[in-house]
């Protein structure tokens, strides 16, 4: 790995948030997918942390990684679970409706309730994305 590939998995870009994700889960994979497809998703880099070698940070380990969605923004301030969603969500203008919703008083804790909600689940879920025809981006999954 070369020492530029190191800065941008360790740190956001200038154009925007590196967004760190399992790309071993089918479910995971199509919603990266689905980000990156979308008007400004060339604004977010993305790093599979399901790769072996994957270095994130010396405070986010591949592993952890892998259990809870991150996000790093440009000024390398590291953001898990529902807060990082809505920092990909402010990026994306086809998105930016469910930032401001996000952004209303006492939807932060809402929304990280709900996506602690998600986590168990995740695993039947991606499951069911795979029979439905989901692709993980790898068959690596590293630390699982």
């Amino acid at each position: 790995m070369t020492q530029a590939t190191q800065d941008t998995e360790m740190a956001g870009t200038e154009n925007g948030p590196v967004v760190y994700y399992d790309g071993s889960c089918p479910l995971c994979t199509a919603e990266i997918g689905h980000y990156a497809g979308q008007p400004g998703g060339d604004r977010l880099s993305f790093v599979d942390v399901s790769q072996p070698g994957t270095n994130p940070g010396p405070d986010l380990t591949p592993r952890d990684a892998m259990r809870r969605f991150h996000v790093r923004l440009p000024d390398g301030r590291l953001l898990s679970g529902a807060r990082a969603f809505v920092a990909i969500w402010e990026v994306l203008p086809r998105w930016r409706w469910a930032a401001r919703i996000a952004g209303l008083p006492g939807m932060p804790t809402v929304l990280e309730l709900a996506y602690r909600a998600f986590l168990p689940v995740r695993p039947l879920l991606s499951r069911i994305a795979a029979a439905l025809g989901a692709k993980p981006a790898n068959s690596c999954p590293q630390g699982k």
